[in-house]
C-alpha cells in the first residue's frame, strides 16, 4: 500500500489580473523529508507558499495535507491541522516580550494558558533566546528576530513547517548557527520545506530540490542532480524581474 504524502499540490496555479503567478504546479512531499523550493525573483515560490498555507485561495488544482483538502480554510486553520508557516518580512508583535510572542504561537494547540506558556518556554530556550524571553521582540537584533519567527512557528506544534527566508540578511558566521538549529527542528520529528536564496544553506539541508521558473516547475530532484540541470543553470543566469 502507498503511503499518502504529507503534503501534495496537483495543478495549483494562481492568478493575478492577467499575471500568472503560479502555474500547474505539482509538489508533493513525504514526512520526514526536507525539500527546498528554489527559482530566481520572480518565480513564484512565495505565493506557492501563500496558497499552500490559506492565505490566498488556488484559482486552480488542489492542495492536500495528510490525505486531506486544505484548499479554502483558513490560515489559523490549517495551522491547527499540523502545517504553520514562517514569513520573509519578520513582523512580530513588537511590544510584547519574546516569551509572549512564542506563548500566542503557542496557544494554537495548547489546553491552557499555563501550558501554552510551558510549551512557548521550551521553545524559546531550544532555538537560543532563552536569556531574553522577557525582553521587547522590538529591541532584538535581526539574527534574534529570525530566531523569533522560527520559534513562533515551531511553538504551534506543526508536523510540516514552511520556511520562507530565514537566513536572508545573515552573516555567514549566522547562516552556519540557523543551518544547525533548522537541522535540529527536522531531527526533533519536523519536515520542512524551504524556500532559500543562500545557497550553502539550501544544499546543505535539503533531501530534494523543487525549482520554479515563471511560475512554473522546471526541475524537481536532488541537490547534486538538480545543480548540474542546463535549464535551472540558464533559469538563474538570464533571469531577471520580480514577481515572488
Amino acid at each position: 500500500m502507498t503511503a499518502v504524502p504529507l503534503l501534495e499540490a496537483k495543478g495549483l496555479s494562481r492568478r493575478f489580473g492577467g499575471i500568472l503567478a503560479v502555474n500547474d504546479l505539482d509538489l508533493a512531499m513525504s514526512s520526514g523529508e526536507i525539500v527546498g523550493l528554489i527559482g530566481p525573483n520572480g518565480a513564484g515560490k512565495t505565493t506557492a507558499f501563500h496558497l499552500i498555507s490559506g492565505f490566498h485561495t488556488p484559482s486552480a488544482g488542489t492542495i492536500r495535507f495528510k490525505g486531506e483538502s486544505v484548499v479554502g480554510l483558513k490560515p489559523h486553520a490549517i495551522c491547527r491541522r499540523g502545517l504553520a508557516r514562517t514569513f520573509q518580512i519578520v513582523q512580530p508583535f513588537a511590544g510584547l516580550s519574546v516569551l509572549d510572542n512564542v506563548t500566542i504561537g503557542a496557544l494554537h494547540h495548547a489546553a491552557s494558558l499555563t501550558a501554552a506558556r510551558a510549551r512557548a518556554a521550551e521553545v524559546v530556550d531550544f532555538v537560543g533566546l532563552g536569556p531574553k524571553r522577557a525582553v521587547p521582540a522590538l529591541s532584538l537584533t535581526l539574527p534574534d528576530r529570525k530566531r523569533l519567527e522560527l520559534a513562533r512557528g515551531l511553538a504551534t506544534g506543526p508536523e510540516l513547517l514552511l520556511l520562507d527566508e530565514v537566513m536572508s540578511g545573515l552573516n555567514p558566521t549566522e547562516v552556519e548557527e540557523t543551518i544547525g538549529l533548522v537541522q535540529r527542528i527536522h531531527a526533533g520529528g519536523v519536515s520542512l520545506l524551504i524556500i532559500e536564496h543562500v545557497m550553502q544553506a539550501i544544499m546543505a539541508l535539503s533531501h530534494r530540490l523543487v525549482v520554479l521558473h515563471h511560475g512554473e516547475k522546471i526541475a524537481d530532484g536532488s541537490p547534486a542532480t538538480v545543480s548540474r540541470d542546463r535549464r535551472v543553470i540558464e533559469a538563474y543566469l538570464g533571469e531577471s524581474g520580480e514577481r515572488s
